[in-house]
C-alpha cells in the first residue's frame, strides 16, 4: 500500500516482524511503551500485506482523530483517503480508505450489525492496558465473532505494560498468541515531589508546581489533572505568565482546539490536559510534566442511584506513564503533586472499568449480540453479576429488553443511537412530547455535561443556543435526525426526567436547600444556582463526595408535581400504612412518587391485623417498657429472672429480648385487642408474665424464691430479687440468733444480707453470717454503741433472741 520512507521510531525495525507473525498466527500481542510508533507505523505496514481494510480500535474520539491525522500526514495525504476516522458524529473515510481509525464503542456498534464485519481484514485494538469498558466488551466481542462465524480475522493487541501474558491467553485459545516486545527509546527523567500545603486545593497546589517546572526546566510542559473543570480553575492561576501559552487539551473540546494542543507553538507552552495525554497521543515538544496524581473515572453509586466519575488516585503504572512523557525527546523532568513517602501506596494497575462503571449499557449489547448474562464469551475480566442484574433492571423499566433479557425491537433502537440507554429513552420519549430539537439538545447536555458551567439547565441551554458551539451543534443535529417529533420548544426538565426519574427530586421543606429525590437520595442545591427556588427539580447531574450524607446538585431545571408525575408515572404507588411512629400506632393512605411523599390522608377504620402488626413492631422497637410495670409485675419478673440464673430451664429468661422473643406466648390475648401505646400502657402485666411460668414447676416458686423471708424477730422482710444475688434488707436486731445466713433455689443461692442500723442505714453488708458474727461484728457493735446507746448491742449476738424494738436489757451488758 505504501512506500514511503516511515520515520526512525522503536517499532520501525520490528514492523515485518509484527506483520508475519499476525499473518502466521492470526493474532498476536505487541508490548510497546507509549512513544515507539505503533498506534501509526503498525497499522501502515498492517495495511501492506492485505487486500481488505484494517480497523484501528482507540478507547477515545481523540486518539482516534490524532492517530488517523497522523498517518494521513506521512502519506502526504488528507484524512478521509487511504487513511480515515470514525467517531460518534463524525466520520472521514472514503471509497479508497484503507485504514480506518474507529472508537471501541463505535466499532461495538458496528459489530453488532455485522458481525463478520465484512470486507475487514485485521482489527487492531490499540492501548489495551487502559481497561476501558467499551474496549474489553469489543476484545469479547470480536473473539466470539472469530470463533465463530471469522475464523480468518485477525486481530493485533496493543499494551503499553505487562499485561500482555492475560491478552495472549485469551487472544490465542488453546494455544496462548504470540507477544511481541518493542523497548521504547526513552531518555531518563528526573523526579521531585511536591507535597501539598495545609488547605491547599489541587488546582492551587498544580500551578505551583508548574510555576517550578517554568523556572527550572526547558521546553513545554504537559500537566495532568483529572477533568475539565480543574483544567479551567488552573489556567486561571496560571493565565499571568507573561511569555507562556496556557493550553487546554481534553476529550471535550472542539476538533480544532485539540488540533491546535497537538501542535508546536510559536511560544514555550503549558499544556493542562486529562488522562487522554497519557499513553496513544504524543504532545511534542514536552520536556517536562506535572501530574495531579489524580484521574477520573466512571463508577456507580448503586446504593444511592447515582452514577458518573469518580476522582481517584492513579495507579503506580499510570504514574510512570505520565512520567514518561517528558522523556520521549531529551532529557527531561517530573513533578509530581504528592508526598513521595505515599507513591509507595499507589495501586499497581487501574481498576478496570467493568468492575465499578454502570453496566447497563454493556447489559444492553450482550443483549443484542444474543448472551443477555455474557456466559459463554471469554471475558478478560467478566461484568459482575450484580452489575448485570441492575443493568437489566433498567432495560426492562425502558422496554428495550423482556423479563428474561431478550432484546425487544425498541431495546435495539435504543442501541443504535449511540448514548446510555437512559439518555437514548429520553431522546425517543421526550421527541414525542417536547419536540425533537429540544429532547436533542437537553440530552446531548445531559451526555456532556461541562458543556454547561452552571447548575441551571435552562439557562444553559439558552447560551448555548446563542452561542451555537460546533460540537454541541453537530451533536444535537445527529440526534435530532434519529427521531421523530415535533419541532417545538418543550419543558427541559421533561426530558431530564424521562433519562432519570429516580431523580426527581423535592425539596425538603420551605426555603431549604436541600432536596429528596426519588430513588430515596437527598441532594442539596448549591448557592446561586439560578434554577430560583423551585419545590421541584429534575437532577440531571448529581455527585456525593465521600464522607457525606447527602449528593450535590450539578445540573438541574425547575420542574413540578405535574411533571414529575407524568414523567415518572411508573413510579407513582398509593398504599395503605399503619406503623408505628413517634411512639404510637398511625394509620394513613399515602400516595409516592418513588420515595417521595405526595399526600397522606388519615385512615379512620384501618385493617385489624395491621394495627395488631403495627403495634408489635412499636412493642419490638421500643421494648417491654411500654407495659406498665407495677410493683407486683416487676417483682414477679424479678423473681422468676433469678430463677432462670440459679436453675435454668424450665424457668424462662426475663430479659428484654428474651421477653420480646416470646411476646405471642405471654401478652398474645392483649396484643390482639391493642390498637395504639394506651393500650399497651393499660394491660395487666403482671397477669400477662404469669403465663411464662413453667408448670409443674411452678408450685414450688414461693418455695425456691419466696417474695418474703421471716426473720427470728417474727418480721417477714421482703426480698429483693432485682439484685444479683438477691438482696435481705433487715436491722442487725431482729436477726440475732441466726448463725447460718438464708439460701434459696432449693440451697443454691445464699442471700446478701444488707444489715441496717434502727435508723435503717446500712451497717455492713455480708454472704457469710456466721463469719460476720466471728469477725465483723465486734467493730460494727462499737460503732453502734456510740451512736444508739438506749439500744442493747450483744457481744454475741447467736445467744440472745432478736427483737424489733430497743430492747435496752436484751443480752449481756451493752
Amino acid at each position: 500500500m505504501i512506500g514511503i520512507e516511515l520515520p526512525d521510531l522503536p517499532v520501525r525495525a520490528a514492523l515485518d516482524r509484527v506483520v508475519g507473525t499476525v499473518a502466521a498466527h492470526g493474532t498476536a500481542v505487541l508490548v510497546a511503551p507509549p512513544g515507539t510508533g505503533k498506534t501509526t507505523l503498525v497499522p501502515l505496514a498492517l495495511a501492506t500485506e492485505t487486500t481488505g481494510r484494517v480497523l484501528v480500535a482507540e478507547p477515545r474520539r481523540l486518539a482516534a482523530r490524532a492517530a488517523a491525522a497522523r498517518m494521513a500526514a506521512l502519506l502526504g495525504e488528507q484524512v478521509g483517503e487511504s487513511v480515515g476516522y470514525s467517531v460518534r458524529g463524525d466520520r472521514r473515510v472514503g471509497r479508497r480508505t484503507r485504514i480506518e481509525v474507529v472508537t471501541s464503542g463505535l466499532l461495538v456498534r458496528r459489530l453488532q450489525d455485522d458481525p463478520e464485519l465484512s470486507g475487514t481484514d485485521v482489527v487492531m485494538l490499540d492501548e489495551c492496558h487502559e481497561r476501558h469498558l467499551d474496549a474489553d466488551l469489543l476484545l469479547t466481542l470480536l473473539l466470539d465473532a472469530r470463533a465463530g462465524l471469522r475464523p480468518d480475522l485477525r486481530i493485533l493487541a496493543t499494551s503499553a505494560t505487562v499485561a500482555a501474558e492475560r491478552l495472549s491467553a485469551l487472544l490465542g485459545g488453546d494455544e496462548p498468541a504470540p507477544v511481541l516486545r518493542v523497548e521504547g527509546r526513552a531518555y531518563p527523567v528526573d523526579t521531585t515531589y511536591v507535597a501539598p500545603l495545609p488547605g491547599e486545593r489541587i488546582e492551587a497546589q498544580v500551578a505551583r508546581a508548574t510555576r517550578i517546572a517554568l523556572a527550572e526546566s526547558d521546553g513545554d510542559i504537559l500537566v495532568f489533572l483529572p477533568g475539565a473543570a480543574e483544567i479551567r480553575r488552573t489556567t486561571a492561576l496560571l493565565d499571568d505568565r507573561d511569555g507562556v501559552d496556557i493550553v487546554a487539551l481534553h476529550g471535550r473540546l472542539s476538533a480544532a482546539r485539540q488540533d491546535t494542543a497537538l501542535q508546536p507553538g510559536p511560544r514555550r507552552r503549558v499544556v493542562l490536559a486529562t488522562a487522554v495525554a497519557e499513553s496513544s497521543l504524543t504532545v511534542p515538544g514536552v520536556r517536562a510534566v506535572v501530574d495531579s496524581g489524580l484521574a477520573r473515572i466512571p463508577r456507580i453509586d448503586r446504593a444511592r442511584g447515582m452514577s458518573g466519575l469518580a476522582t481517584v488516585r492513579v495507579s503506580a503504572a499510570v504514574a510512570d506513564q505520565r512520567a514518561g512523557r517528558a522523556g520521549r525527546e531529551a532529557p527531561g523532568r517530573v513533578w509530581r503533586c504528592w508526598p513521595e513517602y505515599e507513591h509507595a501506596t499507589l495501586p499497581a494497575y487501574p481498576e478496570p472499568e467493568i468492575r465499578t462503571a454502570d453496566l447497563t449499557r454493556l447489559t444492553l449489547e450482550l443483549a443484542c449480540w444474543g448472551t443477555p448474562d455474557g456466559h459463554g464469551l471469554t471475558w478478560w475480566d467478566p461484568p459482575p453479576p450484580g452489575g448485570l442484574t441492575v443493568g437489566r433492571q433498567v432495560l426492562h423499566a425502558l422496554g428495550a429488553v423482556t423479563s428474561d433479557g431478550t432484546v425487544t425491537d425498541r431495546g435495539r433502537r435504543i442501541a443504535r443511537i449511540g448514548l446510555h440507554p437512559r439518555l437514548a429513552r429520553a431522546l425517543l420519549d421526550g421527541a414525542a412530547e417536547a419536540g425533537a430539537r429540544t429532547a436533542a439538545e437537553v440530552v446531548a447536555v445531559l451526555d456532556d455535561d461541562t458543556l454547561i458551567s452552571g447548575v441551571d439547565l435552562t439557562t444553559g441551554l439558552r447560551q448555548l443556543r446563542r452561542e451555537q458551539p460546533v460540537r454541541w451543534r453537530r451533536e444535537v443535529e445527529r440526534l435530532a435526525r434519529s427521531v421523530a417529533g415535533a419541532e417545538g420548544a418543550g419543558d427541559p426538565a421533561y426530558v431530564v426526567a424521562l433519562a432519570h426519574p429516580e431523580r426527581l427530586a423535592r425539596r425538603r421543606g420551605p426555603g431549604s436547600a436541600s432536596y429528596l429525590m426519588a430513588g430515596g437520595t437527598a441532594v442539596t442545591l448549591p448557592p446561586g444556582s439560578g434554577t430560583g427556588d423551585p419545590e421541584w427539580l429534575a437532577v440531571g447531574v448529581a455527585t456525593r463526595e465521600p464522607g457525606r450524607s447527602e449528593g450535590r446538585i450539578r445540573l438541574a431545571a425547575a420542574a413540578d408535581e405535574a411533571l414529575a408525575r407524568s414523567a415518572a408515572s411508573h413510579l407513582l404507588t398509593t398504599v395503605e400504612e399503619v406503623d408505628w411512629i413517634d411512639g404510637d400506632v398511625v394509620a394513613r393512605r399515602i400516595e409516592r412518587l418513588g420515595a417521595i411523599t405526595l399526600s397522606e390522608k388519615t385512615i379512620h377504620d384501618p385493617d385489624p391485623e395491621l394495627l395488631a402488626a403495627a403495634v408489635r413492631r412499636g412493642l419490638a422497637s421500643a421494648g417491654p417498657g411500654l407495659l406498665t410495670w407495677d410493683t407486683e409485675a416487676t417483682t414477679l419478673r424479678h423473681r422468676l429472672a433469678f430463677l432462670h440464673r440459679a436453675l435454668g430451664a424450665p424457668w424462662p429468661a426475663m430479659d428484654d429480648e428474651s421477653l420480646l422473643a416470646t411476646s405471642d406466648t405471654w401478652l398474645g390475648p392483649e396484643l390482639a385487642g391493642a390498637r395504639r401505646r394506651a393500650d399497651l400502657e393499660r394491660i395487666d402485666t403482671a397477669r400477662a408474665v404469669r403465663r411464662l411460668l413453667p408448670w409443674p414447676e411452678a408450685a414450688r416458686m414461693d418455695e425456691l424464691a419466696p417474695e418474703r423471708v421471716e426473720v427470728p424477730s417474727g418480721s417477714r422482710v421482703r426480698l429483693d430479687y432485682s439484685a444479683d444475688p438477691p438482696v435481705l434488707a433487715v436491722k442487725v436486731q431482729e436477726v440475732f440468733g441466726w448463725t447460718d445466713t438464708p439460701r434459696l433455689a432449693d440451697g443454691r443461692v445464699p442471700v446478701l444480707l444488707h444489715l441496717l442500723s434502727p435508723a435503717q442505714r446500712p451497717v455492713a453488708v455480708t454472704a457469710d453470717l456466721a463469719s460476720f458474727w466471728r469477725t465483723g461484728w465486734a467493730g460494727v457493735r462499737a460503732d453502734l454503741r456510740g451512736r444508739y446507746p438506749k439500744h442493747a448491742w450483744p457481744e454475741d449476738p447467736t445467744t440472745v433472741p432478736a427483737h424489733r424494738g430497743t430492747a435496752r436489757n436484751a443480752g449481756r451488758g451493752r
